[in-house]
């Protein structure tokens, strides 16, 4: 009896294997990581843009070492 189970238990786990994902779950995730993408590409080019806009305010330093109260 164990030698059935054993065999049994084997051909489904090689069968759940072998089916693998669905034409449609194949597509949702080459979908889902085009939106990861998209999303990583749109977050550098934001920090791109922000890093190359000028900077509106300047704070004058103090060279001559005090503090100026």
């Amino acid at each position: 009896m164990k030698k059935i189970l054993a065999l049994l238990t084997a051909f489904v786990f090689v069968g759940l294997v072998a089916c693998g994902p669905s034409a449609e779950e194949k597509k949702a995730l080459e979908e889902a990581a085009q939106r990861a993408a998209d999303s990583v590409a749109n977050a550098l080019l934001q920090q791109a843009a922000e890093a190359a806009a000028p900077v509106d305010t300047v704070e004058a330093h103090d060279t001559s070492g005090h503090a100026a109260h």
